[in-house]
């Protein structure tokens, strides 16, 4: 009996100590579920809707050339017809050509690696291998199926996921599990100095399983497209240095995160980019991404009430791009920040402040002066203020003007750059306009601008759905948009964000409400990806056409005239575009690009 008493007072207490509540105890409705089992790298999770598609595929590797509008998804038998072993592309001198290599397979495949050989033509002119670069294609997690026309700035009414092939990654030698696909993107840089002609080579692919042997084919026109920094093509991609160093964990602006911005950055200089994006105020966007943007600027506000202000993380930032060719343009965000408060430092109590100055106020007026006054002798000392522009975005009309009022009032040398939809109100007042698609002033309206010394390039965000470059977006559209450009009589193209990476961006895209994708472009590792890439394709062939433009222009050549008047009117054709149905932007840009060709020929010959 007394056991029985003992055992019922110790399975009590025992009760009570676990039911109560402890130090650093965690509900566990809250409590993130454990990982098992080693870290993938990529996630593998998802189902062919025909399994029943690989019982038809013979055993063995199979390797061939996909399209470079196409994504391939993991688990479903890739469409290739014949199995194509063969690849042919026409390129500029300077000019990168892209190309899909598809590796998929009934049964495991064990250390798949490729070679690629120097590729020579008839006189026994070679390009080097060195020219060529492959990349494995990783899959990553999409909250939207491919080419959803459901995305928009509300979130994704779904709960399941898609994975989708973007991700660029170097690679030595990979596997392929059973009834799966591994995707290659292959590109060669043309160099400036190759001769006209047309090259061979070969890829080989080899595995444990089997090897296979694939042609490349490369025409070589006379044309020269000149260094990314040379495009007169207005590229604003806006970027978030900060993300880098958290994603990194290490200090912000310390030389280690220095030399991985510097590499980052490459990519968006090689695309030729035109725009440095700097913050002059403390998380413009309030908070609306992953990792916060942090001023780039200190404002201090002295003991005596004056100001005074720290440009040495935006010196180091401006000076970086500029080394990297990033040099034409850069722009200050912004009297309006979206949650409407200023930070600075108080130097008599050394804590940051954070106050809320309305734009029609005399505080916010007298304070933006000042500092209006002291950035630009900065900017003067750097010899950048001629290619400054002061930064606005999406804001309401009477704030809008209530800004561009102060801006102005303090020196009408201010150069202006707003993001948002057309209104005529703004159209003189702004140096630089950028419309929202589908909210835009007309081609007439553009050229008028044109005339005037402005710029006007048009933008996408999480809207609209199409055209786009999320990561569901069709390949194809990310191209389709430098036609538009060139369609509407545009100087260039914006896009928020280059680089606003979510926790897991190697392997999961989604964030928020954001669509996937709609926060970045590339990858951790300076890695670049297919929606890079084919927004890339898109802007080199704008400069194509303006090149073109340019030197039949000063050709007697009648039939060059001929069919530039037939891209002309082709491009015209794009203004209309409501439908985006994908065959028909493949169809419209390979008619393009094809007139494009005829006409290099045209001026060779």
């Amino acid at each position: 009996m007394k056991k029985s008493i003992v055992a019922l007072g110790l399975s009590f207490f025992s009760s009570m100590t676990f039911c109560q509540q402890q130090r650093g105890e965690i509900e566990a409705s809250k409590l993130p579920e454990p990982g098992r089992g080693h870290y993938m790298a990529e996630y593998n999770l998802d189902a062919a809707i025909e399994p029943g598609a690989w019982l038809k595929v013979a055993p063995g590797m199979h390797a061939a050339f996909g399209s470079v509008d196409e994504l391939y998804f993991r688990s479903e038998v890739p469409q290739i017809q014949n199995e194509n072993a063969s690849f042919t592309a026409t390129g500029w001198k300077g000019e990168r050509v892209n190309a899909q290599v598809v590796v998929w397979s009934p049964e495991d495949l064990q250390q798949v690696r490729f070679s690629v050989s120097d590729l020579k033509n008839e006189q026994g002119e070679i390009l080097n291998k060195n020219i060529i670069g492959l990349k494995m294609i990783g899959y990553v997690v999409s909250n939207f199926p491919y080419g959803s026309k459901e995305a928009s700035c509300g979130g994704s009414p779904y709960k399941t996921g898609w994975l989708m092939p973007d991700r660029f990654e170097a690679f030595e030698r990979f596997d392929v599990p059973a009834k799966s696909v591994r995707p290659v993107w292959f590109s060669a840089d043309i160099p400036a100095t190759a001769k006209p002609g047309n090259y061979k080579g070969t890829i080989d692919v080899s595995s444990k399983q089997g090897h296979a042997k694939l042609q490349v084919n490369i025409k070589v026109q006379n044309e020269l497209l000149p260094k990314p920094h040379e495009w007169k093509y207005r590229l604003d991609l806006w970027q978030n240095p900060w993300i880098i160093a958290d994603y990194y964990h290490v200090k912000p602006w310390s030389d280690e995160h220095m030399l991985l911005l510097k590499k980052h950055t490459q990519l968006y200089a090689d695309a030729g980019a035109a725009f440095i994006t700097t913050y002059g105020v403390h998380s413009p966007w309030a908070g609306g991404e992953y990792g916060i943007e942090g001023g780039m600027i200190e404002w201090i506000k002295r003991k005596d009430g004056s100001w005074k202000f720290d440009y040495s993380i935006f010196d180091k930032y401006v000076e970086l791009c500029m080394s990297l060719g990033i040099d034409k343009a850069l722009t200050v965000y912004t009297p309006l920040p979206f949650s409407g408060t200023f930070r600075y430092v108080d130097e008599a109590t050394g804590n940051y402040v954070d106050e809320t100055w309305t734009p029609t106020s005399d505080t916010f007026s007298v304070n933006w002066h000042k500092f209006l006054t002291d950035l630009r002798s900065h900017l003067e000392k750097k010899g950048w203020f001629n290619k400054t522009y002061i930064g606005l975005n999406e804001n309401a009309m009477d704030v809008t003007q209530a800004a561009i009022k102060m801006i102005k009032s303090h020196s009408k040398d201010w150069k202006i750059t707003y993001a948002g939809d057309w209104n005529p109100v703004l159209d003189t007042a702004l140096s630089d306009y950028c419309f929202k698609y589908g909210k835009e002033a007309s081609k007439d309206e553009v050229m008028t601008r044109t005339r005037r010394g402005q710029t006007t390039t048009y933008y996408v965000c999480c809207e609209p759905a199409k055209p786009n470059t999320f990561l569901f977006s069709p390949p194809i559209e990310g191209r389709w948009i430098s036609w538009y450009v060139a369609a509407h009589g545009y100087d260039g193209f914006l896009r928020w964000a280059f680089d606003a990476w979510p926790a897991d961006p190697l392997r999961d895209a989604r964030y928020g409400s954001w669509a996937a994708g709609d926060c970045y472009m590339v990858y951790p590792g300076g890695s670049s990806s297919i929606r890079f890439e084919k927004l890339r394709e898109g802007i080199v062939d704008y400069e194509k056409m303006r090149i073109l433009r340019e030197l039949v222009s000063k050709s007697n050549n009648a039939s060059a005239k001929k069919i530039l008047a037939e891209l002309d009117a082709h491009l015209q054709t794009l203004n209309g575009e409501t439908e985006f149905n994908e065959d028909k932007l493949k169809n419209d840009v390979k008619k393009g690009r094809q007139l494009v060709d005829q006409i290099s020929d045209l001026l060779t010959s």
